[in-house]
């Protein structure tokens, strides 16, 4: 049983950045990845917060990309390469929105991030997500789409309500 979430956070975070894409070079490509996976790896601690979180989530799947190719206009674009993009299939819609609104919201990401502390997943510090908190001027022009808040609505209105109440005080995340 796979306790373990990467394959989840590196399909989530590649459909990121396939849908809102980096306009620049491979250097802006990186550090809108770095972005991506950053903000997923929040969400995706936030909404699986235990080891049997992850493991079932690993045995059940967490549901694919359907619904947010639909939402982004991208639904038909693959289809006919099914195979080749079955990484698709690792996509998790909510942990995809909590992300788009953590990226988007510097305050809100700040309280995410700060939710994690005793986390079974974190064994760093807040530090390990500079790009995320703290985004330099190279960060923000790399990922200009995937934090500009009205290109991303659509996904981030999907589950907003659910990251808000994950984060009400008092909400303690099991450890």
């Amino acid at each position: 049983m796979q306790a373990d979430l990467s394959p989840l956070i590196a399909a989530t975070a590649q459909w990121l950045t396939c849908a809102y894409p980096s306009g620049g070079g491979a250097l802006a490509s990186a550090l809108c990845e770095v972005q991506a996976r950053q903000a997923v790896t929040v969400a995706a601690w936030l909404r699986y917060p235990t080891r049997m979180d992850a493991a079932l989530v690993g045995m059940a799947g967490p549901g694919g990309s359907g619904r947010l190719d639909w939402i982004t206009g991208a639904d038909g674009a693959d289809a006919r390469d099914a195979d080749e993009h079955a990484w698709r299939s690792w996509v998790d819609e909510v942990v995809a929105s909590w992300a788009a609104c953590l990226l988007t919201d510097a305050e809100l990401a700040g309280r995410a991030v700060a939710a994690l502390a005793g986390n079974s997943h974190t064994g760093g510090t807040p530090a390990g997500f500079r790009r995320l908190l703290t985004p330099d001027e190279a960060d923000r022009r790399a990922a200009a789409l995937l934090r500009h808040p009205d290109l991303t609505a659509p996904v981030a209105e999907l589950h907003h309500s659910q990251l808000m109440d994950r984060l009400q005080p008092g909400q303690a995340l099991i450890a």
